[in-house]
């Protein structure tokens, strides 16, 4: 069993960003990581997408992303940033180690597993897994009768495998909007080829807002007594979608129409209520997901309604874990790569004692 005072789970954004202040205060700790290769999700995005904020606004603790010509930073740039980063500082991540669960340690601390028998002892665990691997895909009468093709967001890789299908798109927000903009270029919404599925009509953010008033907002809605900032909703009040260039394109071009969500699927596509029917060849499933926390399973996490409670990265009642990277609700804009450092210091700082 290897012995460190702090594991990290996750060699993403989040753990790069935890293993930084780590480093910087001399602790005994590994990163240990499930991928072969450096960068998180990063490297599994579709090919156009880009980041909302230029490289000066998208960068991790001590070292800033360089810049790129052409717009905001894509993923493989965001790639290469997360791989010097980690190459720069040293860091100790283990790849290739899958953890399947963390256990209380005998008297104190955490046991941490992975899949291939191995064995950490640590007295601080933080938790940075991120989101990816849980794609969230909602259920729908009938969808277990679809001939058609589903996949998830996750899964999406460009529109070209798509050319000359019918295709759903669901979801309301960024992924929906920029995926549907991404297949426009292949697929004619008005001969029905393209139908963009909603819960409402889309919140589209002022043009001019992009991820640094993004972070300046939900920065200001932590920091906000009850009652201000949009009554306390922050980011949420300006709208879901980030108008980035190619859906700015899309839907100026009156290529991105908003319908409502069907109500069903049927053998060969899908139905609303009012009976109306279509045909659909593939559907895609851009409706978010859920924070990967199984390997914490054990540890009887504090929930309320169902969801893990978090008091910033710290756990109530669970000392010596942190989540870090899951979203506002363990850190705002924490799973972000501009937002996720000011929570990393603040884990590293409670876990350390300083």
């Amino acid at each position: 069993m290897v012995v460190k005072d702090v594991v990290v789970i996750g060699g993403g954004q989040a753990g790069l960003a935890a293993g930084f202040y780590l480093a910087r205060a001399g602790a005994d700790f590994e990163i240990l990581d499930g991928s072969e290769g450096p960068g998180g999700a990063w490297p599994h995005t579709w090919p156009s997408l880009r980041l909302f904020s230029p490289a000066d606004y998208s960068s991790l603790p001590g070292r800033r992303m360089h810049r790129t010509d052409g717009g905001n930073p894509d993923a493989a740039h965001v790639v290469e940033y997360l791989r010097g980063y980690e190459e720069y500082y040293g860091l100790p991540v283990r790849r290739g180690i899958g953890v399947t669960r963390v256990e209380r340690g005998d008297p104190e601390g955490f046991v941490v597993h992975a899949a291939d028998g191995r064995r950490w002892r640590a007295r601080v665990v933080i938790s940075a897994t991120g989101t990816w691997s849980r794609p969230f895909v909602p259920t729908y009468p009938g969808v277990g009768g679809f001939r058609g093709a589903q996949i998830h967001s996750a899964g999406y890789r460009g529109p070209e495998a798509f050319r000359g299908r019918r295709v759903v798109v669901v979801g309301g927000a960024n992924s929906g909007a920029q995926i549907a903009a991404d297949l426009a270029a292949v697929l004619d919404p008005g001969r029905g080829e393209l139908i963009w599925c909603t819960t409402g009509p889309p919140r589209y953010l002022p043009d001019d807002v992009d991820g640094r008033e993004l972070f300046r907002v939900a920065s200001a809605s932590v920091r906000a007594p009850a009652g201000e900032n949009g009554g306390g909703r922050g980011v949420a009040a300006l709208g879901d979608i980030v108008v980035v260039p190619p859906v700015r394109a899309a839907r100026d071009a009156g290529l991105l129409v908003a319908t409502p969500m069907f109500d069903r699927f049927h053998p060969d596509g899908v139905e609303w209520d009012d009976g109306r029917r279509e045909p659909v060849d593939a559907v895609i499933w851009c409706t978010g997901f859920r924070p990967a926390l199984g390997h914490l399973r054990g540890l009887g996490l504090p929930r309320v309604n169902g969801r893990v409670v978090a008091d910033g990265p710290a756990v109530p009642g669970v000392p010596g874990l942190f989540l870090l990277g899951y979203g506002d609700w363990c850190g705002a804009a924490s799973a972000t790569l501009i937002g996720v450092g000011q929570w990393a210091k603040a884990a590293v700082a409670a876990a350390l004692g300083r």
